[in-house]
């Protein structure tokens, strides 16, 4: 038998499901939402509820858009010829801060991982290709993540992507700045020597 009423136990259970979040941090929001104002309660209840009702996927890129096609594959002031593929719309944001990247995306929503039964059917790869078929591109960069998965879905989008005249590239990968070299693992040494460049 619960130790809370029922309406607060279906909350915490709720609350469980989202990532990250257990019994203890669920419990918390659970009573701080109980102790909000009935305007912040319904103001939380209502942007979820517009989220699920108002966002859905570009037909293009796949990110999660309210309009269709999203601001990146619609503005006219970006390079709709260099595509920057990630695994998640969260990455996007990341490139973004850069300021250095003006091209446009595309999102897979995962990365492969047979072990967890993710094979390149579970993901947008499809629709990659026909972008890519269809259109006059000049790079696809690969900015998966450095991960196992990460690393072979890159090697298998370079082997689907490969064509005369498209760059296929693949982000730099190895010492962050203002980390000591001596603290390096030798993955990520190896790769920022193979990913060295002039100076």
């Amino acid at each position: 038998m619960s130790k809370f009423a029922e309406p607060m136990a279906r909350l915490i259970e709720e609350l469980k499901k989202l990532p990250g979040v257990g019994s203890k941090s669920a419990q918390r929001l659970a009573f701080h939402i109980l102790r909000s104002s009935d305007d912040d309660a319904e103001a939380l209840a209502a942007a979820v509820r517009d989220v699920k009702a108002s966002l859905r996927l570009c037909s293009i890129c796949n990110n999660i858009t309210d309009v269709d096609p999203c601001n990146y594959c619609s503005s006219p002031t970006r390079n709709q010829r260099l595509v920057c593929v990630v695994e998640e719309p969260t990455n996007i944001a990341a490139i973004e801060k850069t300021k250095h990247f003006n091209g446009t995306y595309h999102v897979l929503h995962g990365s492969l991982s047979p072990l967890h039964g993710v094979g390149p059917d579970q993901l947008r790869i499809t629709n990659l290709l026909r972008r890519v078929e269809g259109a006059q591109l000049d790079e696809v960069i690969i900015a998966t993540n450095p991960t196992v998965e990460g690393e072979a879905t890159a090697v298998y989008l370079s082997q689907q992507l490969r064509r005369p005249g498209l760059r296929v590239t693949r982000i730099a990968m190895g010492i962050p700045v203002g980390s000591d070299i001596e603290y390096a693992d030798e993955i990520t040494m190896l790769k920022a020597m193979e990913g060295r460049r002039d100076l």
